[in-house]
């Protein structure tokens, strides 16, 4: 009996001793990280207006971008915000599906267009913000795929409002042109900001911003006229209006601290890691666009006499041919863009 006793006492201390190797272990396991530099020690390019330190080196490992998801530095909450943002996109796309007939109900596909153009708009900012500071090439294309993102969300939007939030008046005036436009102006976006982008080094600021910010505002005012022209008659029993003045209260804020970077002008090298314009704008567009998706589900499910009895019966099909032409269009517009950043790459190299 004693000998039993000894023995678990003996297996109790060794397990004790294990448990505490563990931080040890893990310590020894993880990989060591590269502290963090200044903005004089990263390319110009790279460097963002009042922000000095927190930059990421550069040319490390893919290995050591991925894992700095879990580090400190000018970028964290930029991932972190559309990360959590895409987790929750995730879990808003399974209630639906479960509320929702995608398979069979084609005017359920605008509402589908705009889930998935919402994921991927916040899966590639993801990763144009933990990946994009490798090097100067992927530095492009890694935000000329975070402005794909947001030129199929653009088109997006556009889709639904078009098909649950338009009125009759508007849609007999629009009919044929609407979408067409809305497929053009998301491909200018897209095109803007890359363009934008490229000049990085060549115009000044405003500039590059009227770049992208134009083509983007002349999109979103299309795209949201049927919301509001909405809004201006709206009446007390709509259930989505109170969603639709959420979306464009959040989306005019976002814009405000997209175009300017007031917080870390008012308070320059204090903004480092959290504070940023930038953090801000990527939380309200994630308000907008959870107040866009649920908005659209109630005039789904609300509306549906009126929009059944407007689109005709292969609309809802032509529009989903609209956004895999919008996304084919945004491609061949970053991969011409990209083309010329790695021009421009190669000449440098060749001149050094």
């Amino acid at each position: 009996m004693a000998t039993m006793v000894m023995e678990s006492i003996g297996r109790v201390f060794i397990s004790l001793q294990q448990i505490r190797q563990v931080p040890r272990l893990l310590t020894e396991a993880a990989p060591s990280m590269p502290d963090t530099v200044t903005d004089s020690e990263v390319p110009v390019y790279f460097r963002e207006r009042y922000i000095f330190t927190g930059y990421r080196p550069l040319e490390q490992s893919w290995r050591y971008y991925f894992l700095s998801l879990f580090q400190r530095h000018n970028e964290t909450v930029n991932v972190w915000t559309h990360l959590l943002a895409f987790l929750l996109l995730l879990g808003k796309l399974r209630q639906l599906a479960d509320m929702v007939d995608f398979s069979n109900d084609p005017h359920s596909w605008p509402l589908l267009i705009l889930m998935l153009s919402s994921l991927t708009y916040s899966a590639f900012s993801v990763a144009a913000h933990l990946l994009g500071g490798k090097s100067e090439l992927f530095h492009y294309l890694f935000y000329f795929l975070d402005y794909v993102g947001v030129a199929q969300y653009q088109y997006g939007s556009a889709v639904a409002h078009f098909y649950y939030a338009v009125d009759e008046t508007m849609y007999r005036n629009t009919q044929g042109i609407f979408m067409p436009a809305a497929t053009i102006l998301s491909c200018l976006s897209c095109l803007g900001c890359c363009y934008g982008k490229y000049c990085n080094h060549t115009l000044p600021c405003w500039v590059r911003k009227v770049c992208q910010v134009v083509p983007s505002m002349l999109g979103y005012l299309w795209d949201s006229s049927p919301v509001a022209k909405r809004l201006l008659l709206w009446s007390s029993d709509d259930p989505a209006v109170a969603y639709h003045f959420g979306q464009v209260g959040f989306f005019l804020s976002c814009a405000f601290f997209f175009t300017f970077p007031l917080v870390e002008r008012c308070l320059p090298g204090r903004c480092d890691f959290v504070g940023q314009s930038h953090q801000m704008f990527h939380v309200l567009l994630s308000c907008c666009t959870f107040c866009q998706i649920h908005a659209s589900y109630l005039d789904y499910v609300h509306r549906r006499q009126l929009y059944s009895n407007l689109h005709e019966k292969g609309d809802a099909a032509l529009f989903v041919g609209l956004y895999m032409l919008t996304l084919v269009g945004c491609a061949l517009i970053t991969a011409f863009m990209l083309r010329k950043v790695k021009l421009v790459l190669d000449f440098k190299i060749k001149s050094k």
